[in-house]
């Protein structure tokens, strides 16, 4: 609708550390991080009124499948994130980097479970999710997590994070 491009292409980080070139349907305006990699919020106004629609529905990852077929990410695990963010989480939340001993994921436990991030608190969170998943991962596991994503897909599953207060993520142990 803006005239930009349909598809964008963003580096990721995925299994072990290797970088890849993650494919989206654009939802965001041409330009959103010329000030360089931010976070976005479920009331980002940086994403168009389409985007907003393909966000809430998850149309936006379907090209996705594209990396799954590719071999850079599967249909569930931790999502990727960008190398720019994360040498930040990893000084801030222990085991950050454990997301990284399994292929990433379209869908997720975390993000099945605690809507959208959009910070290092809600980060932080998710980050919870994804231990507990690589924890207890199992074709069982990943076929109850793709039924709850298409449940949460058939809702409006880009709402804001559901998190405990930060105390709870941040605290020094005594």
């Amino acid at each position: 609708a803006d005239g930009g491009p349909m598809l964008y292409r963003q580096r990721r980080v995925g299994e072990r550390g290797s970088e890849f070139e993650m494919i989206k349907l654009r939802s965001m305006r041409v330009a959103s991080e010329e000030a360089g990699a931010q976070w976005s919020t479920s009331d980002d106004d940086r994403i168009t009124r389409v985007g907003r629609f393909m966000r809430r529905t998850h149309i936006d990852e379907l090209p996705q499948l594209w990396n799954v077929l590719r071999g850079d990410m599967t249909i569930v695990g931790p999502r990727p994130e960008r190398r720019e963010l994360i040498a930040e989480l990893e000084r801030t939340l222990n085991y950050y980097d454990r997301r990284h001993l399994v292929k990433p994921g379209i869908a997720g436990w975390a993000q099945a479970r605690c809507g959208y991030g959009g910070s290092e608190e809600g980060t932080g969170w998710k980050l919870c999710h994804d231990l507990f998943y690589l924890k207890h991962r199992s074709t069982l596991v990943d076929i109850l997590i793709m039924l709850e994503t298409i449940v949460i897909a058939a809702r409006d599953s880009h709402r804001p994070m559901r998190a405990p207060h930060a105390g709870f993520l941040f605290s020094s142990a005594p």
